[in-house]
């Protein structure tokens, strides 16, 4: 038993040996590095975000009664104006109405002259006079839904029905959309939004024309950030009479900003938490290497824009061999590579 003690005793001073030597290994570990100054540029502030196109006015054409097609009087693709008839319903119900309506104008109108004549109670004319209100409404309510008509110009885009089926408020007899103008939403990060006003002009293109520019406008910036996304939603006006684009077109915005200055430093110089889109990078400080999270901004080929305020303006960003490094580490500058870039960047 006494054996067995002392066995065990000397493996324990094996095991904590090695790892106070390992652990001074560690301490005394020195990584080469290269480095760059953080020096600001001044660089085009332009953001592009990708967004679908959508009519400035889109409906679906769903009337409010039920009943069976009496006549659809459009096919998918017809340009129709405001106020064109595109569906006839069955007209009983119309039909009704208005006899309705034409016997309480008749006794609405014998009640009246009645009513001059001293003949009839005032509260009598008051409730049929109350009825034939409530027909009238009644009768104009019918005769919008039973010849429904486009409430504003555009492009039939979707048909659900033929003549003579049964129409349920369900599903759409028809779909309109406006093609003449175009709307879209884009989600804006909100470190942005100081910058962002409504009537701000951008550029739009899409892939099925190449480079050919189309302009439109932010008309719209909504108020509040999303707490989840930290984004911003501006809503988007596309003048198109050109008619070459079309909703549900997937399209790029490009928001010119001006210029500003910012921190771009080589994209590789930037690393990805594993398992999660955190970014960071390593600094230099002393003879020390620092981890600080940052967002990535804009792109410039093989160049890119960080933001942190983690960052000082003295710190020398470690751009050769920060894969092997960890927050703490000591490191040294390996053949004064030391280098600066003062230059300014261009979007392309």
């Amino acid at each position: 038993m006494k054996k067995s003690f002392l066995i065990v005793a000397a493996t324990t001073l094996v095991l904590v040996g090695c790892g106070s030597n390992k652990q001074q290994t560690e301490q005394d570990r020195v990584e080469n590095v290269e480095v760059m100054s953080l020096v600001p540029r001044t660089i085009d502030r332009d953001v592009k975000y990708s967004t679908t196109l959508e009519g400035y006015e889109q409906m679906n054409i769903t009337p409010s009664i039920q009943g069976n097609i009496e006549r659809i009087h459009v096919e998918p693709g017809a340009r129709v104006s405001a106020g064109q008839l595109l569906v006839t319903l069955d007209q009983t119900q119309l039909n009704a109405s208005k006899l309705q309506f034409n016997n309480l104008a008749v006794e609405l109108a014998r009640s009246e002259a009645l009513l001059k004549s001293g003949n009839v109670a005032q509260s009598v004319y008051d409730q049929l006079k109350a009825q034939y209100d409530v027909a009238e409404e009644n009768l104009a309510f019918l005769q919008k839904n039973t010849f429904v008509k486009a409430p504003f110009s555009g492009v039939i885009t979707a048909k659900n029905y033929e003549n003579g089926e049964m129409y349920s408020p369900a599903k759409p007899i028809l779909q309109l959309a406006q093609i003449s103008r175009l709307r879209a939403y884009i989600n804006i990060p909100e470190s942005y939004f100081p910058k962002i006003k409504p009537n701000m002009s951008l550029d739009i293109v899409s892939d099925l024309y190449g480079d050919k520019v189309f302009k439109g406008r932010i008309e719209i910036v909504y108020p509040t950030i999303d707490p989840s996304t930290h984004t911003f939603t501006v809503k988007l006006d596309i003048p198109n009479s050109s008619q070459q684009l079309r909703p549900g077109m997937f399209a790029h915005t490009t928001l010119s900003l001006g210029r500003e200055d910012a921190i771009v430093v080589p994209y590789q110089a930037v690393l990805k938490q594993q398992g999660a889109n955190d970014r960071y990078v390593f600094v230099k400080r002393g003879d020390t290497a620092h981890r600080i999270g940052v967002t990535l901004g804009q792109r410039f080929d093989d160049m890119t824009e960080i933001i942190s305020s983690e960052l000082k303006s003295d710190d020398q960003l470690i751009v050769v061999g920060q894969a092997r490094l960890v927050d703490g580490v000591k490191v040294k500058i390996a053949d004064k590579s030391n280098v600066a870039f003062t230059d300014s960047v261009k979007t392309n």
